[in-house]
């Protein structure tokens, strides 16, 4: 009995050790729903209305990103704007747009599935992203040029 209790003690430090030394972050295991998730991100996420993101529309080194699905970019997208669906972002993002200090402008449908690629570009070390608040329904609401 005795040494079924030391080996479960042993066991358990041990445990605790390699979560330490391996630095387990046992605080992201977390009950969150997607918008919770959208919601954090965009504590962290520059945003920008749509009138700004039309005028860098056009502007030497300005980058748009669509994340939308293929079927929705086209429907109809922001002249010019490189797709690569959000489900794909992190796998294909870096062929390209290899530059990590480009300047990125993201959008998606109404902005959820951008302000998660511009956590996640900050995270993979894309500098300069910036979501447009209202994505593409806030685009086609002001009649800004489409494809």
């Amino acid at each position: 009995m005795r040494e079924k209790n030391l080996l479960l003690r042993l066991t358990v430090i041990l445990m605790i050790g390699f979560a330490f030394v391996f630095k387990v972050d046992f605080s992201l295991a977390k009950d969150m729903t997607a918008k919770d998730l959208v919601d954090e991100a965009k504590k962290s996420v520059v945003s920008i209305s749509v009138d700004k993101a039309k005028a860098m529309l056009g502007k030497s080194g300005v980058i748009f990103l669509d994340v939308r699905e293929p079927k929705e970019y086209k429907a109809g997208h922001v002249p010019n704007a490189i797709n690569i669906p959000r489900g794909l972002i992190e796998f294909k993002v870096t062929s390209k747009i290899p530059d990590k200090a480009a300047q990125i402008i993201i959008y998606c449908k109404s902005g959820g599935r951008a302000c998660l690629t511009a956590f996640n570009l900050t995270r993979m070390g894309y500098t300069n992203i910036k979501n447009i608040d209202g994505g593409w329904q806030a685009w086609s609401r002001k009649g800004y040029p489409v494809e």
